[in-house]
């Protein structure tokens, strides 16, 4: 009866192990806004939360009427971005994500969002607050009312009672939502001038 020698089976014998792919590590991320195709923001977004990135494709609802019939469809705040938390020495899954074109930045170098104007709209998101898209305005800015019986008007707009109408701007986007809430849900932040309201 041969004998066969105990020897250790050859790395070529051994089972194949799948590589693991790593996790993307968010510590040390930070937001970006990102530039995506035409009608593609709800697409990448999908796409990069399978991939494990947080994402904000915030959205809001436009009531349509037509004649005695009335539709609501749900549109992208800010079309044709998405954003979203990643490490930007390691964005090459994000850029070669479908529909992604490139990142938000000032004369090609990326520019992450800040985080408070992303953490406030995060939770107007939560909060399921009325909002709509708003003309992108600088804090303490003077606004004319165009439109309305007090068109023409200008003035730093508070809103009617009982309802606040409060701004929340992304800068680096220039784009800004405008929240319909209760008076009493907001506090003073710091203080600062304000010119006399009309």
């Amino acid at each position: 009866m041969p004998i066969v020698p105990a020897y250790p089976c050859p790395e070529a014998c051994q089972p194949a192990t799948s590589a693991i792919a790593p996790t993307p590590d968010f510590a040390e991320g930070q937001w970006f806004a990102l530039v995506v195709k035409p009608r593609f923001d709800k697409a990448v977004g999908r796409t990069l939360e399978a991939k494990g990135y947080p994402t904000l494709v915030p959205t809001y609802r436009k009531y349509h009427t037509y004649g005695p019939r009335s539709k609501v469809t749900e549109l992208p705040l800010f079309p044709g971005y998405v954003c979203c938390r990643f490490d930007i020495q390691s964005s090459l899954p994000v850029l070669s994500t479908p529909g992604v074109i490139r990142v938000v930045g000032t004369r090609s170098v990326p520019a992450p969002l800040s985080e408070i104007e992303i953490n406030s709209l995060q939770t107007a998101m939560r909060a399921h607050v009325s909002v709509q898209p708003f003309p992108f305005v600088n804090a303490g800015q003077r606004v004319r009312i165009t439109s309305g019986v007090l068109s023409g008007i200008e003035g730093i707009v508070l809103g009617p009672k009982p309802k606040l109408r409060l701004i929340v701007s992304i800068s680096l986007l220039q784009r800004s939502v405008l929240l319909e809430i209760d008076r009493d849900q907001v506090s003073p932040e710091g203080s600062f001038d304000m010119a006399p309201c009309l």
